[in-house]
């Protein structure tokens, strides 16, 4: 099951403000041994959310959307959910209760509209102001706050996703290998990724100030395969003269 995340906001693509979400989402997902597979940022466009939910929702993955929930006119991602799923926004009773014990009276007229979900929605509690989230399916539906959306994605996993936890990331092989080119290493690497098909392999180049270059050569995956394909990998790269190195811890 792949793990993504959507941030979206007009003040993310300008530079307003900086992301929070991408790194974190990783630590969140990494302290549950699980790995972040995808991320994209979107504007303030509710065409291009409506779009880019319509291609989410039909890939079955679990997603979590960052901001634009809020009622200010800027805000479109609870009505583009509903566009995509082709349903109509309701209140969700329990959101509008959790809504009226925060502001009372004043919850009323602007702000029970934060309680409107695509129908069939599950509400994710806030904690942080009781201004609740939601979840359509596997996709979970966050504020744009880091105090209150890291929180509430770690609830959801928790509560939803559990089955799914490891106790620790795939193991990673790696070895610096000084002054050789992608283009010398390419059929080495070919090799590696044709015998070792469950492992995931990884070229990092980087040039060295005054002069050479050093390639970061990677392999994830369980820990006797990704050892194997390491192995094999330093042999063959002793064997063709280049120098190597381990990578800082």
């Amino acid at each position: 099951m792949a793990f993504g995340i959507l941030v979206i906001g007009d003040e993310i693509l300008s530079g307003k403000r900086q992301d929070k979400h991408f790194s974190r989402a990783i630590q969140i997902l990494g302290s549950r041994g699980l790995e972040l597979d995808w991320a994209s940022y979107l504007g303030d466009d509710p065409s291009r959310i409506t779009e880019s939910l319509r291609r989410t929702f039909a890939s079955k993955d679990v997603v979590f959307s960052f901001g634009g929930i809020g009622a200010t006119p800027d805000d479109h991602t609870r009505q583009c959910a509903a566009a995509a799923l082709g349903r109509p926004l309701v209140r969700h009773p329990e959101a509008v209760r959790e809504i009226e014990a925060r502001f009372g009276a004043e919850a009323y007229p602007r702000r029970v509209m934060m309680a409107e979900f695509p129908e069939g929605a599950d509400i994710i509690p806030n904690p942080f102001n009781r201004i609740a989230a939601f979840s359509v399916g596997s996709h979970h539906f966050l504020p744009g706050f880091p105090e209150m959306a890291w929180a509430m994605m770690g609830w959801v996993l928790d509560t939803k996703y559990s089955a799914l936890f490891r106790e620790s990331l795939p193991h990673e092989e790696a070895v610096i290998v000084h002054d050789a080119g992608e283009s010398d290493l390419v059929d080495l690497m070919n090799a590696i990724v044709a015998d070792y098909p469950d492992l995931k392999l990884s070229s990092l180049p980087s040039f060295v100030p005054g002069g050479g270059r050093l390639i970061e050569l990677s392999v994830r995956g369980l820990e006797p395969r990704a050892r194997e394909a390491m192995s094999r990998i330093r042999t063959e790269v002793a064997r063709r003269g280049w120098r190597t190195s381990e990578r800082a811890r």
